[in-house]
């Protein structure tokens, strides 16, 4: 596990949750970048990296929400756990394969922040399937991104280091 790139990974999906929240108002477009973040963590790191992940981008949104701090860390952690098991246990070399994880994590994890202020207000809110459904499809659009985007990246990388090579190069004589 790379702690620099688990906490960078999970610093880059909160400062994106954070800054594409305002587009959320009035509840158009639901999505949970920080979710992404974790599962694309856990797969690429493993458990440890999931729950550190989970712990650190959940504690982070929770306090820049104003929700009840502790919450979506605990779920986040939990997800970000399961999610690196079954990264472990699977082989997933596909972006789309990858994307039905984050589906599940994103399940699991708006019900189980559903079922923990159900149970610190003393009352079981509805669940708006509706919402669900769309936060599901937004984040899986995004994993498929972001799964894709990872994968390109050191061919794109490796590309333009041969093409800054110069003419005269040893190589060539």
């Amino acid at each position: 596990m790379r702690i620099t790139s688990v906490l960078l990974t999970t610093i880059a999906a909160v400062l994106l949750q954070a800054s594409l929240a305002r587009y959320t108002a009035g509840g158009g477009w639901v999505f949970d970048l920080v979710v992404v973040g974790v599962v694309f963590s856990a797969l690429w790191w493993g458990p440890g990296a999931g729950i550190l992940s989970g712990t650190l981008g959940g504690l982070m949104q929770d306090m820049l929400a104003g929700d009840i701090v502790g919450v979506g860390g605990l779920a986040k952690t939990v997800v970000g756990f399961l999610s690196g098991l079954v990264g472990t246990h699977f082989v997933l070399v596909r972006a789309s394969a990858r994307a039905l994880i984050v589906e599940a994590a994103t399940l699991v994890h708006r019900l189980a922040v559903m079922g923990l202020h159900g149970l610190i207000d003393q009352q079981w809110p509805g669940v708006p399937w509706g919402a669900l459904a769309g936060e599901v499809a937004m984040n899986s659009l995004a994993a498929v991104l972001a799964f894709h985007a990872s994968s390109a990246l050191p061919g794109i990388v490796a590309r333009q280091r041969e093409q800054r090579r110069p003419s005269l190069s040893r190589r060539q004589w």
